[in-house]
C-alpha cells in the first residue's frame, strides 16, 4: 500500500513539475475564459472603430472568446503585456484560433504584434498606424486570400522602417470551422507557417525569394544613366531583303466572290416581302400626328415565306475566293545585326548592406486591428511561447477537442449526396488551392484563386474552372522545362501588320496609312456577314 502511495505521489509530482515546466514556455496566454476582459483588453477610443468587441461563447461549445459582433465596422482593440517579448534570440512561436462563424467574404482576422509605446502609440489610441514588429493570420477579400506574414524591420542604413511581406503565403481555411494559425521564428533565420499544425510555408528571413522586398538589399542595380546605344537592334528576325513578291500573288482580290453555281431554290416567293404591315395593329387612341408623327403599323413577318424556302429577290451567296491570298509580306530571316534585348550595366547599390540576423523589434503588446464585412469572428487561445512543444500542447487540449465536433456537426448537415459527389468537389477544390500555392504560379494566384472562389459558389461551372487551373498549371510547367519557345524554321513569314511596323525601324512610316487601309478591309470583308432568306 505504501509503494502504491508513494508511486501515486511521484506521478502526480511529475505532472505538477511537467505543467511548471509547460507554463514557463508560455510567455503570454489568454484564453478568454475571464470575465470580464475590458479591464485587461483595452478598446480603441478613436472614432473610426466603431465596431463592437463582446466576450462570447463559440457556437456549439462553452469555451468562450473575443468576438467581432458587428457587419461592416473597424475594430480595434489591445493588450499590453508585463514585459517586452524579445525575438532576436532563441524560438519564438506566435499561435492564436480564429473560427470565422459566418464565413469571411471581405475582411481581415489577423494580430498586430506591437512595438513598445516608446515607439508612439497608447492603447485608446490604437489604430492602423500603430507601429507593429510582426504582423500575422488571414486576411481575405476579392482576389485577396492569404495568411498574411508581415515583418517591419528597420534599415540600418536609413533607419527607415519597412514592411517586408512573405511571398506566397498559404490561403485561408475556406468554412466555419476553428482553425489555429502558428508562426514559429527560429534563430537561424528560418521561419514556419503552421494551419492547424501542419506546416504549409517555410521561409528564410534573408532570403530574397521568401521576402519582398527583401530584407537584404540586391548588391548590385541597374546603372540608372546608363543609355541604349542609338545602333543597338533588338530585332532577332526582319525581313528578307532579297525576297519578292510571287507574280501571281493578287493582293486585290476579294475574300469572297459569288457563288455563280447557285441556283435559286424552287418555290422561292420573289413578290413577296418578307415583313408585312401587322394587320391587326390598331393606331393608338392618344396618337397625335403632329407630335408623334405619321403612325405607321408595326412590320411582322410575312406567313406566307414560312412554307416557302425564301421571299423577295433572290441573290447568289457569297463563298470564299479560292484565289483570295491577302497582302504579300516579305519572310523573316535572322538578323544578322541582332544584339539581344538591351539591358543597363550593373553598379554596386550604394543601399546595400550585410545582415546576419534580422533586427527584430520587442513585442509590447498584441492588437487586432482589422476591417470587416462579416461578423461571427471569434478570436481565442493567444499564445506567445518559447518552445514548439508548448504550442503543440495546447493545440491538442484546446484547438483539436473543438475542431473535432464542428466537424463532426458539418459533416451531420452536409451530407455526402449519392455517389459521394459533395466528398468529391471537396477534395477536388482542396487540391485546387494546394495548386495554387505552387510558388511558380505566383504571377497568376490572384486569379486562379478567384476562379476557385467562384466555382465553389457556382457549381455549374466547376468543370470549366478545374479546366481551367489545369491548363494555366501545365502550359506554365511545359514553359519552364522547355523554355517557353517554339521551335521555329529559319525562314518564317511575318505577321501582317505587328511584326512589319516592328522590323521597319528606317522606313519612315512610308505606306503606313495603305497598310492600315488595306488591313481594315481585310478585317472587315473577314467578318461573318448576316445572311436572309434570300442568301439561302
Amino acid at each position: 500500500m505504501r509503494s502504491l502511495q508513494l508511486c501515486c505521489f511521484l506521478l502526480v509530482s511529475c505532472c505538477l513539475v511537467s505543467q511548471l515546466y509547460a507554463s514557463t514556455d508560455a510567455i503570454f496566454y489568454e484564453s478568454f475564459d475571464e470575465l470580464p476582459f475590458e479591464g485587461s483588453w483595452i478598446v480603441s477610443e478613436k472614432e473610426d472603430y466603431s465596431g463592437e468587441w463582446k466576450h462570447s461563447k463559440s457556437e456549439g461549445h462553452d469555451d468562450y472568446g473575443l468576438l467581432v459582433s458587428d457587419k461592416a465596422r473597424k475594430y480595434a482593440i489591445v493588450k499590453e503585456l508585463e514585459k517586452p517579448v524579445e525575438l532576436k534570440d532563441g524560438t519564438i512561436v506566435l499561435q492564436f484560433e480564429v473560427r470565422l462563424q459566418n464565413g469571411l467574404e471581405c475582411g481581415g482576422a489577423y494580430l498586430k504584434y506591437l512595438r513598445p509605446q516608446e515607439a508612439g502609440w497608447t492603447a485608446k489610441g490604437f489604430d492602423n498606424e500603430s507601429p507593429y514588429s510582426i504582423m500575422f493570420g488571414p486576411d481575405k477579400c476579392g482576389a485577396t486570400n492569404k495568411v498574411h506574414f508581415i515583418l517591419k524591420h528597420k534599415n540600418p542604413k536609413s533607419g527607415e522602417y519597412i514592411e517586408h511581406h512573405l511571398k506566397f503565403p498559404p490561403s485561408v481555411p475556406s468554412d466555419k470551422l476553428t482553425h489555429v494559425y502558428t508562426a514559429v521564428l527560429k534563430p537561424n533565420n528560418e521561419l514556419a507557417i503552421l494551419i492547424d499544425g501542419e506546416e504549409k510555408k517555410k521561409a528564410n528571413f534573408l532570403s530574397a525569394e521568401d521576402f519582398e522586398p527583401a530584407l537584404i538589399p540586391a548588391k548590385t542595380i541597374p546603372d540608372p544613366d546608363d543609355k541604349k546605344p542609338e545602333d543597338w537592334d533588338e530585332r532577332e528576325k526582319i525581313p528578307d531583303p532579297e525576297a519578292t513578291k510571287p507574280d501571281d500573288w493578287d493582293e486585290d482580290a476579294p475574300m469572297e466572290i459569288l457563288d455563280e453555281e447557285a441556283e435559286k431554290p424552287e418555290g422561292w416567293l420573289d413578290d413577296e416581302p418578307e415583313e408585312i404591315d401587322d394587320p391587326e395593329a390598331v393606331k393608338p387612341e392618344d396618337w397625335d400626328d403632329e407630335e408623334d408623327g405619321e403612325w405607321e403599323s408595326p412590320k411582322i413577318d410575312n406567313p406566307k415565306c414560312e412554307s416557302a424556302p425564301g421571299c423577295g429577290e433572290w441573290r447568289r451567296p457569297l463563298k470564299r475566293n479560292p484565289a483570295y491570298k491577302g497582302k504579300w509580306h516579305a519572310p523573316l530571316i535572322d538578323n544578322p545585326a541582332y544584339k539581344g534585348i538591351w539591358k543597363p550595366r550593373e553598379i554596386p547599390n550604394p543601399d546595400y548592406f550585410e545582415l546576419e540576423k534580422p533586427d527584430f523589434e520587442p513585442i509590447a503588446a498584441i492588437g487586432i486591428e482589422i476591417w470587416t464585412m462579416q461578423d461571427g469572428i471569434l478570436f481565442d487561445n493567444i499564445l506567445i511561447a518559447s518552445d514548439e512543444k508548448t504550442a503543440a500542447e495546447i493545440r491538442d487540449t484546446t484547438w483539436k477537442p473543438k475542431f473535432k465536433v464542428e466537424e463532426e456537426k458539418q459533416k451531420a448537415e452536409e451530407p455526402v449526396r449519392p455517389g459521394g459527389l459533395k466528398g468529391i468537389q471537396k477534395a477536388v477544390f482542396d487540391v485546387l488551392y494546394k495548386i495554387a500555392d505552387v510558388p511558380f504560379l505566383a504571377n497568376y494566384k490572384e486569379k486562379v484563386l478567384e476562379l476557385i472562389e467562384k466555382a465553389e459558389t457556382q457549381p455549374n461551372i466547376t468543370i470549366g474552372v478545374i479546366v481551367s487551373v489545369i491548363v494555366v498549371f501545365f502550359s506554365i510547367l511545359l514553359k519552364l522545362l522547355f523554355g517557353g519557345k517554339k521551335a521555329t524554321n529559319k525562314v518564317t513569314v511575318a505577321p501582317e501588320k505587328k511584326e512589319e511596323g516592328e522590323a521597319s525601324n528606317t522606313a519612315e512610316g512610308e505606306g503606313e496609312g495603305e497598310g492600315e487601309e488595306e488591313e481594315k478591309t481585310e478585317d472587315a470583308a473577314a467578318a461573318p456577314r448576316r445572311r436572309t432568306r434570300r442568301d439561302t
